[in-house]
């Protein structure tokens, strides 16, 4: 389909959304509920070609029901583009241009960071952080943004 604006996104009932933390060694996939509530961590994917991750993103995606897709976007703290946004907005026109489903781009600075403040605090082993914090922040990315289409509906 396209890459949309949070605005724009309309997806059919009853589908979720797939939310994706891209690093450069793995990726971090979380999944919404069918209501748009709450983001649950699902997987994190070792990265390969491109072609790969679409296809395995793809298999996820109709497995799962997925009628959207929000993928983090490692802004600058001044808000500007550095080489991962850019990765990561390359990565999102290359997917908009094989699969018929909308694609936002959500704002993720500080999210890995938010994760593992977490994951510090409830004690978990530096083995376990480095197992969960991509698809931990893939969540918090996916949450942040179902917390804007609730806040945009209420209105």
């Amino acid at each position: 389909m396209s890459i949309v604006t949070i605005d724009e996104l309309n997806t059919p009932a009853g589908t979720r959304l797939l939310g994706l933390d891209l690093g450069e060694k793995t990726i971090g996939i979380a999944l919404s509920d069918t209501l748009l509530t709450v983001a649950t961590p699902m997987e994190t994917l070792r990265r390969g070609k491109f072609s790969a991750d679409a296809v395995k993103l793809e298999k996820i995606a109709a497995e799962q029901n997925v009628g959207g897709v929000v993928i983090g976007l490692p802004l600058n703290m001044d808000g500007s583009d550095g080489p991962s946004a850019q990765s990561a907005r390359a990565f999102g026109r290359n997917l908009a241009a094989r699969s018929p489903l909308p694609i936002l781009f959500w704002d993720e600075r500080l999210s890995t960071a938010a994760v593992t403040r977490t994951l510090l605090d409830a004690d978990a082993s530096r083995k376990r952080r480095s197992e969960v914090v991509d698809k931990m922040a893939a969540a918090y990315i996916l949450q942040g943004a179902l917390e804007r289409i609730r806040a945009m509906r209420t209105r």
